[in-house]
């Protein structure tokens, strides 16, 4: 008898699982980056890979379940169409972009790392990034969430003192649009 329940239960679990993982909502990163003392960068324009803030986001969610359209898979869309080109996407032009891409969501960002002063008595500098991010429902074009977060880091180098901030802001970012997207109910 116990195993005729355990075989109907694993009828009925299996598929649910499987649905479920079908399901997983797709999500398009497009966050534009600076360093310190470095160019803006954005994989859209020149169609390298993720950014350190984009790549820190993503490996959150992955890790909560949600499926990142990575830009490969976007760059055919990409390449059709040349307006998408641009350093600043607007958020039409997301939301476009990410319907054509079959993405459920977009998260349209800036990041921007800087530098402060030197620690006292240490050859390390401050370093300090921002983070700012809509999180916008593909279907209806309706923005879920209006997201930032901040992080710091001390090194010697700057640029990699701004990594690491960047990394640190995009970590404390990617809590919060797990938890709007789970609020949301993650369709």
């Amino acid at each position: 008898m116990k195993r005729f329940i355990l075989c109907i239960f694993l009828l009925f679990l299996v598929p649910c699982l499987l649905y479920a993982k079908e399901i997983s909502p797709k999500i398009l990163l497009f966050i534009s980056e600076q360093n310190i003392e470095g160019p803006q960068h954005v994989w859209w324009l020149s169609e390298i890979d993720l950014s350190t803030t984009e790549t820190n986001i993503a490996n959150r969610l992955i890790e909560q379940g949600y499926e990142i359209l990575e830009p490969s898979s976007v760059t055919k869309v990409i390449k059709q169409r040349p307006a998408f080109r641009r350093l600043d996407l607007s958020e039409g032009e997301s939301i476009r972009l990410g319907n054509l891409s079959g993405a459920n969501y977009v998260i349209l960002g800036k990041a921007v790392a800087s530098a402060g002063s030197n620690v006292p008595q240490s050859n390390m500098r401050s370093c300090f990034a921002n983070l700012s991010a809509k999180l916008i429902r593909v279907k209806d074009g309706k923005v879920i969430a209006y997201l930032d977060a901040s992080g710091n880091s001390a090194h010697m180098d700057v640029i990699t003192g701004g990594k690491e901030a960047l990394s640190n802001a995009a970590n404390a970012l990617a809590v919060k649009i797990i938890a709007a997207l789970s609020k949301e109910g993650g369709s």
